[in-house]
């Protein structure tokens, strides 16, 4: 029993050192007492971890059997990458259709193939959320990867538009796109660009619709004005928990979505997102923010709960308002005399966080230095 109560101990130790936040890493291990021998159960995406695990209990018992599964799944041998081919991809808590939506992935976007499950697959995306997708990837060995990321490619700046099968206004749409859609060009025609998407469809885009990456990464201005002017674009659209593009965001997927439209990858979830950038407040007062800082909300910690939760994020757009994602994306202040007031909110604010002059820092990257995009 005193042995049983230490690699329980083990286990806990390891998950919290290498796998504390279980939706960008995985380790869901078990032990059970076998007759002469401990066995332990499981998978995890942490190799450091499998590898600390089974020396501590290695060293805790004289028979220990292995039957932990290190993800990727050996299964799938070469093939553990792929390219999202659909303008949106939905992401899953679960290997069902009935299961939480908790993420999106954009066309051309890369991510790590853990496992397959029947006709879903298990995925990580570049900020490392991981969950479950029924087709929209295209798998590819990690050479295929490399070879599809140094191809020229265009990105979608329309906030909603379609590719068309001929360069034609006209013409009968390929595909819906939103705006963060990767696509390769393959040439020019007039108005359009020619592309051609991850799965090999070929179509037209119109060059008002989109940027050459190159030409768009250039034009970017990172600045609280550029921020806040990207935000007010998409005043209106609906809350969609789990959604992180045009078609329906929560309000991290909306920071998300900002941020990514000026070359910026943050974390997937708020609770995440908190953690980056600098801190200029936690006190409610609102004289050193500047217009693109984050503001969080949530329930400090206390006596019953000493654990913070920060579970809403909104863009600050200065004279005490904010832009968020609550129903729908839409302004409200924190200044009571403010007709828009927002008392809810106001009464659990937490800190105002900069993400603009920290890229590089505190857990801050852009888009192609994320280790997924420059394979």
């Amino acid at each position: 029993m005193s042995q049983n109560s230490e690699i329980l101990s083990v286990i806990k130790i390891v998950k919290e050192k290498y796998a504390p936040d279980g939706r960008v890493e995985i380790f869901d291990i078990v032990a059970t007492q076998g007759k002469d021998t401990v066995i332990l159960k499981g998978e995890t995406t942490s190799k450091l971890a499998y590898e600390e695990l089974i020396l501590r209990a290695g060293s805790l018992y004289g028979h220990l059997e292995d039957s932990i599964r290190l993800l990727p799944d050996e299964t799938l041998r070469e093939e553990i990458w792929g390219v999202i081919y659909n303008s949106v991809g939905t992401i899953r808590a679960e290997p069902r259709y009935g299961a939480e939506l908790v993420s999106q992935g954009l066309l051309g976007m890369p991510v790590k193939v853990l496992e397959k499950r029947g006709g879903w697959i298990r995925i990580q995306t570049p900020d490392k959320y991981i969950g479950w997708i029924n087709g929209s990837v295209k798998i590819v060995t990690k050479p295929e990867l490399q070879q599809y990321l140094q191809k020229p490619k265009v990105i979608i700046t329309a906030f909603s538009t379609h590719s068309a099968g001929k360069p034609k206004n006209d013409s009968f749409p390929v595909s819906d796109l939103v705006a963060g859609n990767m696509l390769v060009v393959k040439g020019s025609k007039g108005k359009f660009y020619q592309v051609v998407y991850p799965d090999g469809r070929e179509a037209y885009v119109r060059k008002s619709d989109a940027k050459e990456i190159t030409d768009w990464l250039k034009s970017i201005e990172l600045t609280g004005e550029s921020i806040v002017n990207t935000a007010y674009r998409l005043m209106g659209i609906p809350y969609l928990w789990g959604g992180t593009s045009p078609k329906g965001m929560d309000c991290s997927g909306f920071t998300k979505t900002v941020y990514f439209m000026h070359g910026i990858m943050l974390a997937r979830d708020a609770s995440q997102q908190v953690h980056s950038g600098n801190l200029i407040d936690d006190q409610g007062d609102f004289s050193e923010a500047l217009p693109g800082d984050l503001l969080f909300f949530g329930s400090k910690g206390n006596g019953e709960n000493p654990k913070e939760r920060v579970i809403h994020v909104g863009i600050y757009i200065g004279n005490n308002r904010f832009i968020h994602a609550s129903d729908y994306i839409h302004i409200s202040s924190l200044d009571p005399a403010d007709p828009l007031y927002d008392e809810f909110n106001a009464n659990r604010y937490l800190r105002t966080k900069r993400i603009i002059g920290e890229v590089g820092f505190s857990g801050i990257e852009t888009i192609f230095e994320n280790e997924f995009y420059k394979q």
